[in-house]
């Protein structure tokens, strides 16, 4: 399932959504251009190593991605559930919670996996974090989704609430699967940065509000 819009109207421009896509693209595209030693050293030395942490590489991962299908699933997620979100809290408050987001989760993943050397790359952290708060401010609206029924392609309105606790469920297990030593352990997915991030989003978004929206009354003549 891929999320491809809510269905929630809009009174601003996602000006910030907008930007982090086009950033990461840009990014994308630049590690594209790169040897493979080259963007192994790119890698390296601007994704959270937990082994030896550097505190810049807390925001610049979000902005790597290691492959056409990790930016392009984030990138959608980003866009579903961020647009509606940034309306909801205006621009420089979202920017600044997105990035908070991205940071937190980046320390939950140093705390369980402090003696790894693998980079971990991607903004699933940060947009956990725009999901949480979604899920909170949001859960009865429907997100229209891009759902793969064996050789058939179709589109489907699946409410939030359902997309986002089941997603958060299955990053609680596959993170204790983790812990555990099992199959899971080996599929090189952050799980718990995706569940510290996502946490953060509800925490954050309760501290740092939504505005209020007040609109005109209409007069009716008769």
């Amino acid at each position: 399932m891929f999320p491809l819009r809510d269905d929630r109207p809009t009174y601003t421009a996602p000006i910030v959504t907008t930007l982090l896509i086009v950033a990461c693209a840009l990014v994308f595209f630049y590690e594209l251009l790169l040897d493979d030693y080259s963007r192994n050293y790119f890698m390296t030395l601007y994704g959270v190593v937990p082994a030896h942490l550097r505190l810049e590489s807390l925001f610049t991962y979000m902005f790597l991605h290691g492959g056409w299908s990790h930016i392009i699933g984030n990138m959608l997620f980003l866009w579903a559930f961020g647009k509606s979100l940034e309306d909801a809290m205006g621009h420089s408050k979202f920017l600044g919670f997105y990035l908070s987001c991205g940071v937190i989760s980046a320390l939950v993943h140093f705390v369980f996996n402090y003696y790894s050397r693998v980079p971990t790359v991607g903004a699933s952290g940060a947009i956990a974090g725009v999901m949480g708060a979604y899920l909170l401010k949001f859960p009865r609206s429907n997100i229209r989704t891009l759902v793969f029924v064996f050789f058939f392609v179709t589109t489907v309105d699946i409410p939030a609430m359902f997309i986002l606790l089941y997603w958060f469920v299955t990053q609680l297990f596959s993170g204790y699967g983790s812990i555990a030593h099992t199959s899971v352990s080996d599929a090189g997915v952050a799980w718990f940065a995706h569940i510290g991030g996502f946490i953060a989003g509800m925490v954050l978004v309760q501290v740092m509000g939504t505005r209020q929206r007040y609109f005109p009354r209409r007069d009716i003549y008769w």
